[in-house]
């Protein structure tokens, strides 16, 4: 771990490991090596495929520890800001090469730069988000806009403009095909997603709580309410909706829960949430923004099973 030695000044010794008694799950998922860190010996975790929910991740850690009680470091090629934040939270050391260093059992944390910082934050623009999630939806590849125009219900100068902010951020690219303007990229759609992260916004501008007889029409279903749909998570207690105007409930909503019996959450968004919908619940790539933030753990895996069951049905696997 030459990154270690020149940075820190850390004498960095690998260790033969005796055959780890571990569970395929397990073995299947990392790489091991011990190492003795300056006297103090760990393990080193190389993640082979895409890093585990940081539920599944912490538990696969404790099981290693069973083996050896000390340290488990991750070993990492490159990592996003919300892991990061994850695992500063979870205490879960670990080393980004040439970039990031942490180890608390040895009071260590430098930072060179994070993935996320490379991109000049841009958000885009509701119309922009919308038309950028119907392409995803479509398998991303290639797209005839008037479609796009007709589908969403968008004008044509709405989504003319969102196409061009996207193209200005490098998120799609356009050709022409006769008299129509075709939208297309390599990306598929999961690495698209991937590669907007930095520019979505939450489509969520504020939430207000509604006596439940008050709604008064039908609404989509979204926050934890939507999930559980989604996902395992267990229905919330709090009944929650999504709509893009509150304004009739003027005068007759709270802007904190005051009664979980009584009242439901409608949330403010900033686009139509039928635009993305067939269903009775929001979208899901738009509910997996929109919980992006949150921090319990249990939601974080809902959500990670959410957008592999996306993925799955647009591109054909998990990831």
């Amino acid at each position: 771990m030459n990154y270690l030695r020149t940075l820190l000044n850390i004498d960095v010794e690998y260790r033969p490991v005796d055959k780890l008694h571990l569970p395929n799950y397990i073995i299947s998922r990392y790489r091991i090596r011990k190492a003795v860190l300056d006297g103090v010996g760990v393990f080193f975790l190389y993640p082979i495929i895409e890093l585990e929910a940081i539920g599944t991740l912490k538990k696969h850690i404790a099981r290693i520890k069973q083996v050896e009680n000390i340290p488990v470091v991750l070993i990492l090629e490159h990592l996003s800001y919300r892991k990061k934040e994850y695992l500063l939270r979870e205490k879960i050391p670990f080393v980004v090469k040439g970039r990031q260093v942490y180890l608390p059992f040895m009071a260590v944390y430098l930072q060179e730069r994070a993935d996320a910082e490379k991109i000049e934050k841009k958000e885009l623009l509701p119309a922009s988000q919308v038309v950028l999630l119907y392409f995803i939806y479509h398998g991303s590849g290639r797209q005839i806009m008037s479609q796009a125009v007709i589908d969403l219900g968008l004008t044509s100068t709405s989504v003319s403009r969102a196409v061009r902010q996207l193209e200005e951020l490098g998120l799609i690219k356009t050709d022409k095909d006769g008299v129509q303007k075709i939208l297309r990229s390599e990306l598929s759609a999961a690495e698209l997603f991937k590669k907007a992260r930095h520019y979505f916004q939450n489509p969520v501008k504020k939430t207000i709580y509604v006596p439940n007889g008050q709604i008064g029409e039908t609404l989509l279903e979204s926050g934890y309410t939507a999930l559980a749909e989604y996902s395992m998570l267990n229905e919330p207690n709090v009944v929650c909706y999504a709509a893009d105007s509150v304004s009739k409930w003027d005068g007759i909503a709270t802007k904190k829960l005051q009664d979980g019996q009584t009242q439901a959450a409608v949330e403010l968004w900033r686009y139509n949430p039928r635009k993305l919908s067939s269903a009775d619940t929001v979208d899901p790539l738009s509910l997996a923004l929109a919980l992006k933030n949150d921090v319990d753990e249990r939601v974080e895996e809902a959500v990670e099973e959410m957008l592999s069951q996306v993925w799955r049905r647009i591109d054909g696997n998990g990831n």
